[in-house]
């Protein structure tokens, strides 16, 4: 932890670029607050500090940024400022509560399930069957006690549709006219924010600063992004568009009735973008739109402008809140039919792919993605500031290199050289030639003394049809071994409900199956019953923390390369073949590197923990990038002795 402290302090001080990987257990939020706070005190500099999750945040701003504060303000005579700063979305809207927005009785423009209802909440240990009329009213009487109008403080949450009768976009804000500009919770959060000395916010936000819009996020001269593993992959959903013809309808929709304006060519775009849509095949579309899609997006782009005008040309109405709403609908479909013109595609900068869902009555949909994210993170977040991006996994294969090109390091020292004169004078120690340092401060843990990776060596390879039997009655036998106090990590949720059910056949331990309730509710679950075992997907292979006896076995069914149909990282990996390098190790094997390191990573939580790894494929073993695989997990002492792990499992059972 000093260790990291002293390389941030050091960053800081020179205005470079740092990635540090400092294990679990390091301290990492202390190690870097207590060096930032204390620049932002002595230089005047406003610092953003990002993360990922919810968690880490109110951990951050509730528990360590305040414990830092204090010893600042002990030392400096002056405390440092901390404020919260989200999308505008998260915050409640007083007039939309008060009456000045129509009812949002439609999924939001964004929404996967844009032409579906949306059901009640689910019942919960800790939230109640309700429908949306008495979700709506618990917000409504939250609004008159709440002092931040911030969605997470709402505890039980409520649905998205829910939400959205009580809050509105940037775009539908009414801003200066709006009669409770006062009391606005939003514009009292950015007011803070520019007052303070340092912003906490999220991945999100940077999302969005990273796609052009930089005004989001306060000026600031440092940037750390904490959980940087993250960072890539969540300004590429911020940055990937959407459109279906239940979009476009529904914009037709709120223009007609919020601002009495129809417009007839928008209605013939989503027919015939609904038409046309039908015959498109699923998947990637390499070659960009096929002629007689564009021109169904062309009359999309066309209808909306017209549209546009129309609001334009017509002024005010009664009911501002409502125009609001149906100008920022029209202006988000405009853009979104621009981009999709473009030539991304064709310039390899974009992909676009459509995607026709499987299960209920969805549509088919199309979705344009940045191709690469490194420009506009290095362009838009990094370049002349000080940067410092830490994680538990950022050496992917022994090197930080994969993860700087992805978030874009190499290219910020030319970009600066770009935008300084050639005579300004540089900061000390930060040359041309840096542009970037990475260093591993190492971990508080003895992983070869605390952890076990078992490569199951023997099993056959995994197949498309989820695990084999004989995977199977492997982690029956490592689960009886281990007593329960078992993760079990599967690619699919087919697999995890295969796992499950057999689980339950054979033992008579309790299994907890992800989908089968809330999950902060299975892992609480998980969490207080030490026989237990919790089986799931993506959603448990990161950020569920659960020290002690209760996970003593970790199981991970596959390595888990993206799907091969993966439309983003086809392309990628195509682009990277193309300049002679290795598509499958620059994108596949690096996706699969980070997720393995994190679901590994949930076995050692503290100094005590001790437990088994198993990985019941043997192509970590035995494939030629398996080595490269294995250099990215946590340095465990490794075996293939299936009867010496379960031998060591049912001694940490019997206590």
């Amino acid at each position: 932890q000093q260790r990291m402290a002293e390389a941030v302090a050091t960053t800081l001080q020179d205005g470079g670029h740092l990635l540090v990987q400092a294990g679990t257990g390091t301290g990492k939020s202390l190690a870097y607050l207590v060096p930032v706070l204390a620049h932002t005190v002595g230089t005047g500099q406003r610092a953003v500090v990002s993360t990922a999750t919810l968690a880490l945040q109110r951990q951050v701003l509730v528990d360590d940024a305040p414990r830092v504060a204090d010893v600042v303000a002990a030392r400096t005579g002056r405390r440092p400022e901390v404020a919260l700063l989200k999308g505008w979305h998260n915050y409640l809207c007083r007039h939309k509560v008060a009456g000045g927005y129509p009812t949002e009785d439609e999924p939001g423009l964004f929404s996967a399930d844009a032409a579906t209802a949306e059901p009640p909440a689910a019942a919960t240990a800790t939230s109640p069957p309700t429908g949306l009329a008495e979700q709506v009213l618990r917000l409504r009487e939250w609004s008159e006690e709440t002092p931040t109008g911030d969605r997470d403080d709402l505890a039980p949450g409520v649905s998205d549709r829910a939400w959205r009768q009580v809050s509105v976009t940037r775009l539908e804000c009414l801003g200066a006219t709006c009669p409770m500009l006062s009391e606005c919770f939003p514009e009292a959060a950015r007011q803070r924010a520019h007052d303070a000395d340092v912003v906490l916010t999220n991945h999100a936000m940077l999302g969005i600063a990273a796609s052009g819009s930089s005004r989001v996020l306060p000026e600031h001269d440092v940037l750390v992004v904490d959980e940087a593993h993250e960072l890539a992959d969540r300004v590429t959903t911020q940055s990937t568009l959407e459109l279906s013809a239940a979009v476009v309808e529904r914009t037709a929709r709120l223009a007609r009735r919020h601002a009495g304006v129809v417009s007839r060519q928008l209605e013939e775009a989503g027919t015939a973008l609904r038409t046309r849509l039908e015959a498109v095949p699923d998947g990637r579309l390499p070659d960009g739109l096929p002629a007689h899609l564009a021109d169904a997006v062309v009359l999309v782009e066309s209808g909306a402008w017209e549209a546009l005008t129309a609001m334009r040309a017509e002024g005010g109405a009664d009911e501002a809140g409502g125009r609001a709403m149906a100008r920022s609908a029209m202006v988000v479909l405009h853009e979104i039919a621009e981009r999709l013109l473009g030539d991304g595609v064709a310039q390899r900068r974009e992909v676009l792919w459509c995607e026709r869902p499987r299960v209920g009555a969805e549509q088919p949909r199309l979705h344009l993605a940045p191709l690469d994210v490194a420009a506009p993170v290095a362009g838009r977040l990094l370049a002349g500031r000080a940067t410092v991006m830490t994680s538990a996994t950022l050496a992917l294969g022994g090197t930080f290199e994969p993860m700087a090109r992805t978030l874009g390091l190499p290219l910020v020292r030319g970009i600066e050289q770009e935008l300084d004169d050639d005579t300004a004078p540089r900061p000390a120690g930060h040359t041309p030639d840096e542009g970037w340092q990475g260093l591993d401060v190492g971990s508080p843990f003895d992983y070869a003394r605390q952890g076990i990776l078992y490569t199951a060596r023997h099993l056959p390879p995994p197949g498309r049809d989820g695990p084999s039997d004989a995977a199977l009655a492997e982690l029956v036998e490592l689960v009886r071994a281990a007593g329960g106090a078992t993760l079990g990590l599967f690619s699919s949720r087919r697999a995890a409900e295969r796992a499950a059910e057999a689980l339950r056949e054979q033992l008579d331990t309790p299994v907890l199956c992800q989908g089968e309730d809330q999950l902060p509710t299975l892992v609480r679950a998980f969490r207080e019953e030490e026989a237990s075992t919790l089986v799931g997907t993506l959603s448990l292979w990161q950020g569920v923390d659960v020290p002690g006896p209760t996970c003593r076995l970790v199981v991970i069914d596959r390595i888990p390369f993206p799907r091969p149909d993966d439309p983003v990282r086809q392309a990628r990996s195509e682009v990277v073949a193309a300049t002679g390098g290795n598509g499958f190790m620059s994108v596949a094997a690096t996706h699969a590197a980070l997720l393995l390191a994190q679901g590994a990573g949930r076995l050692v939580r503290s100094p005590v923990d001790r437990g088994v790894v198993a990985v019941l494929d043997p192509r970590l073993a035995t494939a030629r990038y398996g080595s490269f695989l294995t250099r990215s997990l946590p340095p465990m002492w490794s075996t293939h002795d299936g009867e010496q792990v379960r031998a060591a499992l049912r001694r940490l059972s019997a206590g």
